[in-house]
């Protein structure tokens, strides 16, 4: 069989592990070339190394997506290495709770900053050079070959979560923002979907006495979850478990493969039946 992605180029956030790991790993089985950018220099280094152990094309860029010059950096590097890119995968993130009383600005503004002001970003400058390379092919009469916008929602942005009045705040406007950039650009054969994944088994949703952090400037931010929630979350799961990376990458290769090129402006539950 053809591979999915062949000669396609793909720009994923967050790739070092987790998600954006397994979703780099299952777009190279599928033939695309990677621009794999991270904020942790060294476990990209090392995903980035392994794909290309085994003969994948691939690019890192190490930095904070929260920066206003990250997206264009990241399409001077990707159109330099590969040119226009085809496939935008929006998946860096991390989860900085509190109930909602005991929230303070800080959390709400860096939460905020990663999950939806980074998108509206890096859908602006890398889906406009997505647009602005469609509008030539027209004008040449070629007609523009699908390009795919996935970005990474949660079940908390469609249902809310205790504790996550920031996520879930940005979250759900992850998906109004990608209902509406569809809108406006599937006469360009941009296609814009999102993932709402439930419990998936990531640093982010283990267990918090396991003691995984992630660093922001001079603040740790503690993840995961207390053990008494990841007890009751299997009871309200149909299948009973978490799902896994792998799992999850397959929904993200379904939204940017040739498979979903009717499907624009939706939001795919991922939650086991949740």
């Amino acid at each position: 069989m053809d591979k999915m992605l062949a000669g396609k180029t793909a720009i994923i956030t967050g790739a070092a592990r987790g998600i954006g790991a397994a979703t780099a790993t299952l777009f190279a089985r599928e033939g695309a070339r990677l621009v794999l950018t991270d904020l942790d220099q060294q476990p990209l280094a090392e995903t980035a190394s392994a794909l290309s152990a085994a003969g994948a094309e691939v690019i890192t860029l190490a930095g904070d997506v929260t920066d206003p010059d990250f997206p264009r950096t990241t399409l001077e590097l990707a159109e330099k290495a590969f040119g226009t890119p085809d496939i935008l995968v929006n998946n860096a993130g991390f989860t900085w709770d509190a109930i909602f009383h005991k929230m303070e600005q800080k959390q709400w503004d860096a939460i905020l900053a990663v999950h939806l002001t980074a998108v509206f970003r890096m859908m602006q400058t890398i889906g406009g050079a997505m647009r602005e390379k469609a509008k030539l092919e027209t004008e040449e009469n070629t007609p523009p070959p699908a390009r795919k916008i996935v970005n990474i929602s949660s079940i908390s942005g469609t249902d809310g979560n205790p504790g996550q009045a920031n996520y879930s705040a940005a979250k759900a406007g992850v998906i109004g923002l990608t209902k509406t950039v569809a809108k406006e650009w599937g006469r360009f054969n941009i296609y814009v979907n999102a993932v709402a994944f439930g419990w998936i088994d990531t640093r982010l949703t283990r267990d918090r006495a396991q003691n995984e952090s992630v660093q922001l400037g001079d603040e740790k931010i503690s993840l995961g979850i207390p053990q008494e929630m990841l007890q009751m979350a299997k009871y309200v799961i149909a299948l009973g478990r978490a799902g896994n990376v792998d799992e999850a990458a397959g929904a993200i290769l379904f939204l940017a493969s040739p498979l979903s090129n009717y499907v624009s402006a939706q939001t795919l539950l991922v939650d086991g039946g949740r």
